[in-house]
């Protein structure tokens, strides 16, 4: 269980993106591993064969919708504890959690964000893998402010070839 505070992350994709996102138009708010169920089960085959968008707001709770929404318009344009893309499988009768990433570049989370996302879901009940099943590094170049994806532990920018930090920083 969390044992401390857990990082808050603004958003820091394009503004436009931000300027969107209308009262109202977050995603759906998971209380239940019953309201999972059922939201779920309301979608089609398709669409609960791909992952989810997915925010954890700073209330602790998940938020879903479809895959190609904007973190930012799932979060209702708020900083969150976490971000990413999350799928679902059935299991035991009930939807769990199969994947689970912290891809997200509009809020650039770090790979510690898990700990808001398993705390989300263990409060509603739904099994999940215990760990992001692919983590994402994000840094943000102190030579040329550009946000970059890490590959394969090489910190350096793709941008401008500067080195990048080794701790996170790309909420600045």
């Amino acid at each position: 269980m969390n044992d401390g505070p857990d990082r808050v992350y603004g958003y820091v994709g394009p503004p436009e993106l931000r300027s969107s996102v209308r009262p109202g138009s977050e995603g759906r708010t998971i209380r239940s591993a019953a309201e999972l169920d059922s939201w779920l089960s309301g979608r089609g085959a398709a669409e609960t064969a791909e992952p989810f968008t997915f925010v954890v707001a700073l209330d602790g709770l998940l938020r879903l919708a479809p895959r190609r929404s904007e973190h930012v318009a799932c979060a209702g344009g708020a900083d969150v504890l976490a971000a990413g893309e999350m799928g679902f499988a059935p299991a035991d009768g009930r939807w769990a959690v199969h994947e689970v990433t912290n891809h997200s570049t509009g809020y650039c989370p770090d790979p510690g964000s898990w700990r808001a996302v398993g705390s989300a879901l263990d409060r509603v009940g739904v099994a999940h893998p215990g760990r992001f099943t692919h983590e994402v590094v994000f840094r943000r170049c102190e030579g040329c402010g550009e946000r970059s994806i890490v590959r394969e532990a090489d910190f350096v920018c793709v941008f401008c070839g500067a080195q990048l930090p080794v701790e996170w920083n790309a909420g600045t």
